[in-house]
């Protein structure tokens, strides 16, 4: 098993920036591409960002791009999501995701059924 804690959420206001890290035990972190997916109140969860295991590719959503960065220390066994411009509509509880499979995809790395282990989540919430 693979546990995944999430934290760095809170409340931001519009145009601020938080950083979110996972930190990640129990199993080798470096086997895993890392995925950041979120899930506002009333909707469906979604892709914001992906890395592969080396960090050498990295993937983000389209409403992402630009302002988001995603990152991974394997010494640290830790993933990051650097949000900056930060709206409202980012508001959301964010969740951390491993992947232990072999393609890395972009395709593959954007979809939730692909991970095997996720964190518990943590809140974003953006005031205008």
């Amino acid at each position: 098993q693979l546990q995944l804690v999430e934290s760095g959420g809170g409340l931001v206001q519009a145009g601020g920036s938080l950083r979110l890290a996972c930190a990640t035990s129990g199993r080798t972190f470096s086997r895993f591409a890392m995925g950041w997916f979120r899930q506002a109140a009333g909707k469906e969860q979604e892709f914001v960002a992906a890395i592969t295991r080396s960090g050498g590719s990295t993937y983000y959503a389209d409403s992402v791009k630009g302002r988001f960065t995603i990152s991974r220390d394997n010494a640290k066994n830790t993933v990051y999501l650097q949000m900056n411009s930060l709206k409202p509509e980012d508001t959301a509880v964010y969740f951390c995701a491993a992947d232990g499979g072999v393609a890395e995809r972009d395709s593959t790395l954007r979809l939730p059924r692909n991970y095997d282990y996720w964190g518990q989540g943590t809140q974003v919430t953006v005031s205008s």
